[in-house]
């Protein structure tokens, strides 16, 4: 490990660090526009100049430079000062400085660094260039004139997204970053070059002149847009959620999130459910919280009840429900809305065992009916990673733009009883295979064949694990480990034509066929679900209660609560307490510490943050075998897939401009 000297601190630096990375290690703060620890190295800004000796008697941009053995760095000469200040008043020429109007103000590496290391003054008197706004869609909103060609956002749609939509035009004074022919950026992570952009070019357009950062009162959160678990923050002011950004977690989301996540907030005050309605003569009306607890009352359903959870729904309200069922006898929980019924018995065989972060890791991956960038973006950055690394990438399954060099199989699942020999040979020859199992496998009764290409591969080995099944729903490992899993899906709670069923936020559910149930459906938008129920009662939305989630890998994590929810909607826990005493039975708690607790003491890994751990996977059951064809994917529309996405403006119109190639026009400004 090479040893230099930083300002007079002697330190070892990891073999191949960069200067910049010295210094850092060093516990200096060294100015930087162009260089992100997650992109590679591009050297524009020479923002972060350096003394370096042995070396030319002239400053070096760190970012670019190898740390060498003895090396004496000086990041606090007059050399290196007088050079920084050149360099921000080269980059304030042309800035437009208007702070004031600018949605970067409060937040922009621009503002921040021109305070620590510019000059007090300009000495142009030139006039200052203009630049054309492009339009990247409606997610991301352009003042090119306050580019300063960093090229954070081509390196991250190249490198990141997979996708070559943003680039440079001409040259030198001349360069303007674009969009291919200016149009729309379309991919499902196109909005993180937005928390990239060190200056105000590229902004975020539904919050457009919205808010000051400080302003907002900040909370720590999870994504429940789909089974990741990204971890992120809410930016509030006073009853309304503002915005939504993403939190650094290298072992889950780094510091991404998908467009959805980001930006299906404005669906949080839209189509809510904020007072009770019962359906008097066929329709919805309008009701009091004592009416409606009459009305379950009045219902009486005995051992006759049964519980769907919905895709969003936290643990805790899961374990509520969960113990009012077994107050009143029964335990027909089921958590997997569409009909799924695959064998829950062995978590460890519906986990995504790799991790996240694992998967990238992988030298050969076998995706089974799963389009990954719509059920999972964040796992498909981490695939390209390993496809750069040289991995292999084949897929069972309708094809699809995986932004990565693929082999598709086809559709058909019998390929999977005698693959193609380039295929057995990559798997086996692979120190690290991997095997991606998908929701529309899982449908195709594809679980039991993919377990016994893991014994045939050797999928699982000493420090790894290759066998993933990848899910969508933020619920869904929670509930497994809750037991909302009926041996044959939803089709059991049909069978069992419960006199009462409750619907925990569960909006995809055929509910026409629970025609001689009394539908109570506990949710907060007034979706598919509320359409059908007998009985609403308006509960909090995620941003609005605190609660445990699990992603698809296992992870225990949790989320605090933002903002108080609309009007007489209650957290789902009180709710299902009150339902409780409504139908005389007692389920153990009055606080949600109280709830907490239980739910910790029923299921341990619920009680403490961090991996779950499932055991070992178990085996392939005999004769297993997969049949069918996988045409088509789950995920229909990638940007309406939940109820606060569907109410989100900002959503239906990416589905309508991005995905249907609806043209919208623009106001005169």
């Amino acid at each position: 490990m090479p040893k230099v000297t930083v300002d007079g601190i002697e330190i070892e630096v990891p073999a191949g660090a960069t200067v910049l990375q010295a210094c850092e290690l060093a516990g200096k703060e060294i100015p930087r526009f162009c260089y992100h620890e997650r992109l590679s190295i591009a050297g524009n800004c020479r923002m972060c100049l350096v003394e370096v000796a042995p070396g030319p008697p002239k400053p070096q941009a760190s970012c670019a430079l190898p740390a060498m053995d003895n090396q004496v760095i000086r990041t606090d000469s007059p050399m290196v000062k007088k050079a920084r200040e050149g360099v921000m008043e080269f980059l304030l020429i042309n800035h437009p400085l208007d702070c004031p109007i600018c949605d970067q103000g409060g937040e922009c590496d621009l503002q921040d660094q021109t305070v620590a290391y510019g000059r007090s003054h300009s000495r142009t008197r030139e006039n200052k260039r203009a630049v054309t706004e492009k339009y990247m869609g409606p997610l991301i909103k352009t003042v090119m004139t306050r580019c300063i060609h960093c090229t954070r956002c081509v390196r991250f749609s190249e490198e990141v997204a997979g996708v070559d939509e943003i680039g440079a035009l001409y040259r030198g004074e001349a360069t303007q970053i674009t969009t291919y022919l200016e149009r729309a950026a379309t991919h499902e992570m196109s909005a993180n070059v937005i928390d990239l952009c060190p200056v105000g070019a590229l902004t975020s357009r539904p919050y457009a002149f919205e808010a000051r950062p400080w302003e907002l009162k900040k909370t720590l959160s999870i994504d429940v847009s789909d089974a990741c678990g990204a971890n992120i923050r809410l930016d509030s002011r006073g009853r309304e959620v503002l915005r939504i950004l993403p939190r650094v977690n290298d072992d889950v989301n780094e510091e991404w999130i998908s467009d959805k996540a980001r930006f299906q907030v404005d669906g949080l005050t839209r189509r809510r459910l904020d007072k009770p309605w019962l359906r008097l003569d066929g329709k919805l009306q309008a009701a009091s919280w004592d009416a409606a607890f009459a009305a379950i009352a009045r219902i009486n359903p005995g051992k006759s009840v049964a519980v769907v959870a919905g895709d969003l729904i936290d643990c805790e309200t899961m374990f509520a429900a969960k113990k009012l069922a077994e107050a009143m006898g029964s335990d027909l929980l089921e958590g997997r809305q569409t009909g799924l019924d695959y064998d829950c018995s062995n978590l460890a065989a519906v986990n995504f065992n790799s991790g996240l972060a694992g998967i990238e890791n992988a030298d050969a991956v076998m995706i089974v009916g799963s389009q990954v960038r719509w059920e999972a973006p964040l796992v498909m950055t981490r695939l390209r990673k390993a496809a750069k690394r040289g991995a292999k990438v084949f897929v069972v399954g309708a094809e699809w733009e995986t932004t990565v060099p693929t082999t598709f199989l086809g559709t058909d699942l019998k390929v999977l009883e005698k693959l193609p020999k380039d295929v057995e040979a990559a798997l086996k020859g692979a120190e690290r295979p991997a095997l991606i199992l998908g929701g529309a496998g899982l449908g195709k009764g594809a679980l039991g064949a993919c377990l016994a290409l893991c014994e045939k591969f050797k999928l699982v080995r000493e420090g790894w694990n290759g066998f993933n099944v990848l899910h969508m729903a933020a619920s869904r490992m929670g509930g497994l480990m809750l037991g909302y899993a009926q041996k044959g899906g939803i089709a059991d709670l049909v069978k069992a034509k419960p006199k009462m069923l409750i619907s925990l936020g569960a909006d995809e559910v055929d509910y026409t066929r629970f025609a001689n149930s009394m539908i109570v459906y506990i949710g907060h938008h007034g979706d598919k679900g509320a359409h059908f129920a007998d009985i609403i009662l308006p509960a909090a939305a995620f941003s609005e209660k605190p609660g445990t989630y699990v992603n698809t890998e296992g992870r225990v994590q949790w989320a605090d609560k933002a903002v108080f929810a609309p009007g007489d909607a209650r957290e789902d826990w009180t709710i299902l307490r009150a339902m409780a005493d409504a139908l005389g039975v007692s389920i153990g708690f009055d606080s949600f510490e109280e709830l907490r607790a239980a739910m910790a003491a029923a299921v341990p890994a619920l009680g403490r943050e961090g991996l779950a751990d499932y055991g070992a996977l178990p085996k392939a059951p005999n004769g297993a075998k997969a049949e069918g064809e996988i045409a088509a994917y789950p995920i229909l529309d990638f940007y309406l897939t939940n109820p606060i996405a569907r109410a989100s403006l900002t959503m239906q119109r990416c589905s309508s401009e991005l995905l249907h190639g609806e043209s919208f026009a623009e106001a005169a400004e």
